[in-house]
């Protein structure tokens, strides 16, 4: 008989539909409207120094990064902008502080965007117009970007603490200044370090405007720490049809940041699938070495890019269901395993020759869907 794989023909369910939002362009990715939601990420090298930044933007455009933000603390990265944007696969976004100049060397060295800490640049309310005229002419978007540790003093001093209005606040006032001077193409982010707060603060923003939303948790920790206050935050909001475009900001190389962006929209049915692992958790049932098994397969297929679900199962209870269930799997026990695709076994193993099968298996069937441009027919006993 013949199975066939991929992706279903259906398309895959998600929980809410997005909120409908002013769609514009950084550099050639869409924001907003009806593009798909984008993951960002953010260098961590010296911006002056050129190599190293265009080296760490090129590793990130492999990992599937789609927009990516470079700092702009000093004079001599603000002369380094103009290589960088001409010479980075991806758009560039100027992450700006303190210093207002730096915005308008952003939009002369032709940055796709440039993002706008209200809160740390001075006087930036009386600069608005200046800014506006500047990357209006030069027809790129801005980022205001509200964030918890930074808020401008006036609204510290109304509410207190950087509470979820204040950062709504906060942020529709600086963008209503730029709405006066005829700009509105504008995105917003209200990050702050507490999931909590910065779900509140969004969720308040997104029945107020239109203005596309970038999602982060700000200061989010290290990479457990971090991935999990992301996850909670970004599926709580995405689950609701919040969110354009998200950054998840993690003490750890910026390629995690985009592993763990990637992984999020795709569990939430937000970015097509690719490969897929499920296993199981190991419990006194396990007949194998589930941890190490499932290391050595994720190992084994790191790179494999194929919308494939391949189950690892050390045990009889669920380990052949979850295995016939997924394009590629193995039920482990009693020394061996059995190999199913799609359902169906098409070979039992030893248990040293498992992984060893299941790339082999794994590389066949991702060869057959790039040959045939979609989901093969594997014949199978």
């Amino acid at each position: 008989m013949t199975v066939n794989l991929g992706l279903p023909a259906e398309p895959a369910p998600i929980l809410a539909p997005r909120r409908t939002t002013r769609p514009l362009m950084v550099g050639n990715v869409g924001v907003g409207g009806d593009h798909p939601i984008s993951v960002q990420s953010m260098t961590n090298t010296k911006t002056h120094d050129i190599n190293a930044t265009l080296q760490q933007i090129a590793e990130l455009t492999a990992a599937g990064c789609d927009i990516v933000r470079v700092a702009c603390p000093r004079q001599e990265d603000a002369d380094a902008l103009p290589i960088i944007a001409k010479k980075s696969q991806l758009p560039v976004i100027a992450d700006i502080h303190f210093q207002p100049r730096y915005i308008f060397a952003a939009i002369d060295a032709g940055c796709a965007a440039v993002r706008v800490n209200p809160g740390n640049i001075k006087e930036f309310d009386g600069r608005v117009k200046e800014v506006a005229k500047a990357a209006g002419d030069a027809g790129i978007p801005i980022r205001i970007g509200v964030n918890g540790g930074s808020l401008d003093k006036r609204l510290l001093e109304k509410y207190g603490k950087a509470t979820p209005e204040a950062l709504v606040e906060s942020a529709l006032w600086e963008a209503s200044l730029f709405e006066e001077h005829g700009f509105g193409d504008i995105a917003i982010s209200v990050k702050h370090s507490d999931p909590v707060t910065m779900v509140q603060a969004y969720r308040q923003l997104s029945e107020k405007c239109d203005y596309p939303l970038h999602l982060g948790v700000t200061e989010a920790g290290p990479a457990f720490q971090g991935t999990v206050k992301s996850s909670v935050a970004f599926g709580a909001l995405l689950s609701q049809g919040i969110g354009d475009t998200i950054r998840v900001s993690l003490s750890a190389p910026p390629i995690e940041e985009v592993k763990v962006g990637d992984m999020i929209l795709q569990s939430l049915n937000l970015r097509p699938r690719k490969l897929d692992i499920v296993s199981c958790p190991s419990c006194g049932r396990a007949q194998v070495d589930v941890y190490k098994l499932a290391e050595e397969v994720t190992a084994a297929l790191d790179g494999l890019d194929a919308p494939l679900r391949v189950a690892v199962m050390g045990c009889v209870v669920n380990g052949p269901g979850e295995a016939r269930d997924a394009d590629l799997g193995v039920a482990s026990g009693n020394g061996k395993g059995q190999i199913f695709v799609k359902g169906k076994v098409i070979k039992t193993v030893p248990e040293s020759q498992i992984v060893e099968t299941l790339v082999e298996e794994a590389a066949r069937i991702a060869e057959e869907m790039g040959e045939s441009g979609g989901a093969p027919e594997v014949s199978v006993p």
